[in-house]
């Protein structure tokens, strides 16, 4: 609230918040709080009376190599001849540190204010991930940890009714104000059907073990450090 205040107030033309897939039907406090952020830069258009500040959001989960993905964590104890899964059904989404940057770039140049913005990213198993970083360790299921997701969701059935679909990326309409059927918000989107969800298990994309493998050859020297 004091951000949205401070850049209503020095008159910020542009402001994109940063969000994760932990908004989405939110199952702890982390990503309540992170689902209240999304609402109230969603409502900060409307907020205080006229003003020309756009608010709109991007939402994706770990970046592939940054210090809150597993990959490093992989890295560090696969020395040990053993990785620990949580559950071995677990599915992750993957996305590069470029393309969060690009959808951040693609919001400011798209946004009319309110939208959510969700690239289209693949999906990965966890063993999958595990495999790629170490495939001589032996893998050993530890359980899953208090709050956290089999799977991550990005839209839930709740947003489907204001999703719209493009070809590199998904965009949650605002509801109020019938921001939702305004065509300079539409654009070219194609409306999704009614209970769709986007989650890291039900994605039609999919990295490959080869593909992850090639990605930390040619990254090696900045995970863990982004």
């Amino acid at each position: 609230m004091n951000l949205i205040d401070a850049c209503i107030d020095k008159g910020i033309k542009r402001v994109v918040a940063l969000s994760t897939d932990k908004a989405s039907s939110p199952i702890n406090l982390y990503g309540a709080t992170k689902l209240v952020s999304d609402k109230m830069f969603v409502a900060g258009n409307s907020y205080s009376g006229a003003h020309d500040t756009r608010f709109a959001v991007v939402r994706y989960g770990n970046v592939m190599g940054s210090r809150g993905s597993v990959i490093p964590f992989f890295i560090s104890v696969k020395g040990k001849g053993m990785l620990p899964i949580t559950d071995e059904r677990m599915t992750r989404f993957m996305i590069t540190l470029e393309q969060g940057v690009e959808l951040v770039w693609h919001a400011f140049e798209d946004m009319q204010g309110g939208e959510i913005y969700v690239k289209k990213i693949p999906s990965m198993r966890v063993t999958e991930v595990a495999n790629a970083v170490a495939p001589e360790a032996r893998q050993e299921i530890i359980g899953i940890r208090p709050g956290e997701k089999l799977h991550e969701q990005m839209i839930s059935p709740e947003d489907a009714m204001y999703t719209y679909e493009y070809p590199e990326h998904f965009k949650i309409l605002p509801a109020i104000h019938d921001w939702s059927s305004d065509p300079f918000r539409i654009k070219d989107g194609k409306k999704v059907a009614d209970g769709f969800v986007y989650t890291s298990d039900n994605n039609k994309e999919w990295m490959s073990v080869s593909e992850l493998q090639a990605w930390i050859d040619a990254n090696r020297e900045k995970i863990g450090s982004i």
